[in-house]
């Protein structure tokens, strides 16, 4: 191996390092989940749909009188549960369609499960909750995105020649 194998070699070491370290360690708290947008289980699919693409959000929560998590609801369910089965979204409401009693995670939970938990369960968003049950944010795929980009500065700010960045404020389909 040459000089330059054996040192690069050794950084990719120690970046590893810092990631197992950070999974182990870091938790949900240091994603800065966003707060979530609540409703009704009795507020219309339209209702949710205006709220998610008013605040730009990929969900909202669904909770009972005493502000309880008991549902989520997707833009992937617009697409499964409204799109794919013809429903009105003006006439159907959240608790026809929305996931029941969702799995959610604490702001105590380590990062590592919650990536184990969005990836072994197929989430991209998953509620965060108090001790009583009430959600108090939203984790999302982002989150972790966001958050891998802080442990590796470097590999995301200093992009090779050629590539380009999309503008974030832009609009798009992914």
């Amino acid at each position: 191996m040459s000089d330059d194998q054996d040192e690069y070699a050794e950084s990719l070491e120690t970046e590893f390092q810092k990631l197992e370290d950070a999974l182990l360690s870091d938790t949900v708290r240091l994603l800065a989940p966003s707060e979530p947008l609540k409703l009704a289980a009795d507020a219309t699919v339209q209702d949710a749909i205006m709220k998610m693409v008013g605040n730009r959000r990929a969900a909202v929560v669904i909770v009972d009188e005493a502000g309880r998590l008991t549902g989520i609801f997707t833009e992937r369910d617009v697409l499964t549960r409204i799109v794919g089965e013809s429903r009105e979204p003006a006439k159907t409401r959240l608790g026809d369609v929305m996931t029941r009693e969702p799995e959610a995670l604490t702001p105590g939970d380590r990062i590592c499960y919650a990536i184990n938990r969005m990836h072994n369960a197929g989430y991209r968003t998953v509620p965060l909750v108090d001790p009583d049950h009430r959600p108090i944010g939203i984790v999302t795929v982002n989150d972790v995105v966001r958050w891998l980009a802080e442990i590796f500065p470097d590999a995301v700010l200093h992009l090779p020649p050629g590539d380009r960045l999309k503008n974030p404020l832009q609009m798009d389909a992914g």
